[in-house]
């Protein structure tokens, strides 16, 4: 199996193989704690205006928006878990756009990448069995970064992480999670930032191997072409 670890959207360009569209503060771990709570399936989307144009066709759905760590204007939550795990999403839709986790998996979609799961730290465990059951040829962990645009610590650490669990490697899991505090976690400990990135989001977002299921990209036919959507797959994985 060859794993290669990408980096940001021009990462996410390049991916082929199963790919990992990696997100840890905090897009998918938003995601996972959404569907923890009960979300029926999740629509990443790209531009902003698309998502308002999901939410206006079912305004039943839970639209959440976020761009720069904030919560978008109109959007029913912004990218928080602390929020979504205070939400009730019981069988509901969710509509998801990000600056960089839902940017990765639209770029990936269109370069072509056999099969797309999104990653984080709380599923990290779950995404390495599916990958290790499915057995692909190339293996493509793309850490986002930044807004797509700079590396940061935490998705790498992730990407990092999820590499030695498919190589049956020791990883010092914990002594990097305590690092984070001081490199890459600093922003949700700055009373100026308290609004945008709450202090509890941080011990939910390293709350390693915290759910067993994976989020996998499918393609849902829609009236004029296509449209992507995230299901949870729950385990045995086959």
């Amino acid at each position: 199996m060859k794993i290669q670890i990408l980096e940001l959207i021009e990462g996410a360009k390049r991916a082929e193989g199963l790919t990992v569209i990696i997100d840890v503060f905090r897009a998918f771990t938003t995601e996972c704690y959404a569907f923890d709570r009960g979300a029926a399936l999740c629509y990443p989307v790209g531009e902003l205006e698309d998502a308002f144009a999901l939410k206006r066709e079912d305004p039943a759905r839970i639209l959440l928006g976020e761009r720069g760590g904030a919560k978008v204007e109109g959007c029913d939550l912004g990218n928080s878990p602390w929020d979504a795990l205070n939400t009730d999403f019981e069988g509901k839709e969710m509509i998801h756009s990000t600056s960089a986790g839902t940017q990765g998996i639209v770029n990936a979609a269109k370069a072509g990448a056999q099969e797309i799961l999104t990653g984080s730290l709380v599923n990290a465990g779950a995404v390495a069995s599916y990958i290790l059951n499915k057995r692909p040829d190339t293996v493509s962990l793309v850490a986002m970064g930044k807004a797509g645009l700079k590396s940061v610590p935490e998705d790498l650490l992730a990407a990092r992480y999820i590499r030695a669990l498919l190589r049956n490697e020791d990883f010092p899991l914990e002594e990097e999670i305590e690092a984070l505090r001081y490199n890459g976690a600093e922003q949700f400990f700055d009373p100026a930032l308290a609004h945008i990135f709450p202090r509890e989001d941080y011990p939910l977002c390293v709350a390693a191997d915290r759910f067993p299921f994976v989020l996998r990209v499918e393609e849902q036919k829609k009236e004029g072409g296509r449209q992507l959507v995230i299901r949870r797959i729950d385990p045995p994985f086959r």
